[in-house]
């Protein structure tokens, strides 16, 4: 069985100090109480109840009476939850339009960010993916696909056009998805699972994702990295489109999988490549 919550914790965690919960709460159980009454039954000290009883009714949370000896009740509680809804809404919208001055510099296409660990750079893609308004273009290992599919999927919905490269097998029946041939030797050539991520052909994020802490990210607006990280990931879909046509003359010229092709433009006497001198790291 699901414990109880606690009244007190929950409205602490309505900005309640723990005196003026215990307070709000002997108002509930019994009203309408003067201070001393209240102080007596919520065990708050008499020297700190009318200081505490001050500044709920200032906050609108309990209503006074105008006697000679003043009686406290309190707000009834979807009342107080309503009044509390609103203020925050408040607060937010001051918030927004505070901060909308930084928009500027944080969207600047001439800017590129890093962004380091598994969760940061999982966190910008999400954030890219429901921004998009035309075309989400995107390169993944199923390992790392099923994170983003409902997100994915959500701008589906809204008519956006989904484009995924996958290195294995992906069932995403909401896109168009092109299975990239050899994707566990690909992976060991550049030491990890990485993403590339074009939105709009306006904004990309391009990193490796198999590092946890350690993983890394460029994300950008900027053209010069924005439309040749697109470009990539457009001839990957060309070549998928070319070989689902003609594979079998290509690969009499170039091997199973085109493997003459990627031995010849390997770095390094072991084709491994250089990207990541490290140690995989799962997220």
């Amino acid at each position: 069985m699901k414990p109880k919550p606690n009244v007190l914790d929950i409205l602490r965690d309505l900005n309640f100090s723990e005196y003026e919960a215990k307070a709000y709460v002997t108002l509930l159980e019994s009203s309408p109480l003067s201070g001393y009454a209240v102080s007596l039954n919520s065990g708050v000290p008499r020297s700190k109840i009318y200081e505490v009883l001050s500044g709920m009714v200032n906050r609108g949370d309990i209503i006074v009476s105008q006697e000679n000896t003043p009686l406290y009740v309190p707000l009834p509680p979807h009342e107080l939850i309503a009044q509390r809804k609103r203020r925050a809404e408040q607060i937010f919208n001051v918030a927004q339009e505070s901060l909308e001055q930084y928009t500027a510099s944080f969207q600047n296409r001439e800017n590129i960010w890093n962004i380091s660990g598994y969760e940061a750079i999982i966190n910008r893609i999400n954030e890219g993916v429901k921004g998009a308004k035309h075309r989400i273009l995107l390169e993944i290992w199923k390992e790392d696909a099923e994170v983003f599919r409902d997100t994915l999927e959500q701008a589906a919905q809204q008519g956006i056009e989904v484009i995924i490269v996958a290195y294995g097998e992906l069932n995403f029946d909401f896109a168009t998805v092109y299975h990239h041939d050899m994707s566990e030797e690909i992976t060991s050539e550049i030491g990890g699972r990485w993403i590339v991520l074009s939105i709009d052909d306006r904004e990309v994020v391009a990193g490796i994702l198999s590092l946890g802490d350690d993983s890394r990210a460029a994300w950008s607006l900027h053209p010069g990295l924005v439309m040749p990280i697109t470009e990539v990931i457009i001839h990957d879909i060309y070549i998928m489109e070319i070989l689902y046509e003609f594979r079998e003359e290509l690969e009499a010229k170039f091997g199973p999988n085109l493997i003459h092709l990627r031995n010849k433009f390997a770095m390094g006497p072991n084709g491994k490549g250089y990207y990541v001198p490290m140690t995989e790291k799962k997220p």
